[in-house]
């Protein structure tokens, strides 16, 4: 209550205070806006301590000990201070271009990611059909699975010869190398998802009357999301993998022909740079194919 009722109230006259009332006048302050932003900034703040934290000390600590341990007379490998010297344009300037031969890593890169691009795209959509086929239906698991399983165990680059023979070209080969080693766990994964799909989604899927792609796209997708990103994300990585070994022999301008060239003139700086250009690379693909999956996996069918 306000002044003016005080005052015209009677004298002698009881003044009870409501439950909850505020003494007149009184107004909460809002909190300072650098402090409520700090606020929000620190739980942020934490995850990237903890996330980015321990693999830098790890970094750290790895080439701390890989300095002390090169730096001998008897050792035959760089150390990082040496690497620094040598293949410092390589760092500095992934993206130079000279000539046809003399061009940065990143480039070199990018060329050994585009065929990895069309090889890999290439299994992830043969290995989902025919990994749906062979676990929708058991007699097609019984005819093919005991053929994937022996092919699959082919290395990689045995292959390189024969696509060679077929294509006569070193670029639909490194392809075709990619492509037959990504898709092996693209159709595993994809079997196993598709026969452990839920009795209760069939049942839905027959009351609703879905024809057999209807069944595809809404029920057999959806519920075998999770394991087709699993063997996605294990494809893409043997893809990296595939793509530089078969680019040591198949020659160009991709980044395993570079550490061929490297080595045959004795530039072992260039090497390890290299070979931590693959590293983070490959880190950033499976961390690609990971979020992919966590969004399109997000919402669906769960069991």
């Amino acid at each position: 209550m306000g002044h003016a009722a005080l005052k015209d109230a009677p004298a002698g006259a009881a003044i009870v205070a409501l439950p909850g009332a505020k003494p007149p006048g009184v107004v909460p302050l809002p909190p300072p806006a650098g402090r409520s932003r700090t606020r929000r900034l620190l739980p942020w703040l934490g995850t990237v301590l903890v996330n980015v934290l321990p693999p830098l000390v790890t970094v750290a600590l790895i080439a701390l000990f890989w300095q002390i341990a090169a730096s001998g007379p008897q050792s035959s490998l760089p150390p990082p201070t040496k690497i620094w010297e040598e293949a410092r344009d390589l760092i500095v300037e992934p993206f130079y271009w000279v000539g046809s031969q003399d061009i940065g890593l990143g480039w070199r890169i990018l060329v050994s990611l585009q065929r990895v691009a069309i090889g890999f795209s290439l299994a992830a959509i043969v290995g989902v059909l025919l990994g749906s086929l062979v676990g929708q239906s058991v007699w097609a698991m019984r005819g093919l699975d005991p053929v994937f399983q022996v092919l699959r165990t082919v290395p990689p680059l045995a292959w390189l010869p024969l696509s060679l023979a077929a294509f006569r070209d070193s670029q639909p080969s490194a392809i075709f190398v990619i492509f037959i080693t990504a898709i092996w766990p693209v159709i595993i994964n994809t079997a196993v998802g598709i026969r452990n799909i839920p009795q209760d989604y069939r049942n839905v899927a027959r009351v609703l009357r879905l024809n057999q792609l209807e069944f595809f796209v809404r029920i057999m997708v959806p519920s075998a999301a999770p394991y087709i990103f699993t063997g996605l994300r294990i494809g893409v990585g043997l893809s990296w993998l595939a793509i530089v070994a078969a680019e040591m022999l198949t020659g160009g301008v991709g980044i395993g022909f570079f550490i061929w060239d490297a080595w045959n003139s004795s530039r072992l700086s260039d090497i390890i740079v290299a070979l931590i250009y693959i590293g983070i690379v490959g880190f950033a693909l499976d961390r690609l194919v990971a979020l992919v999956g966590s969004i399109v996996t997000r919402g669906t069918l769960t069991h």
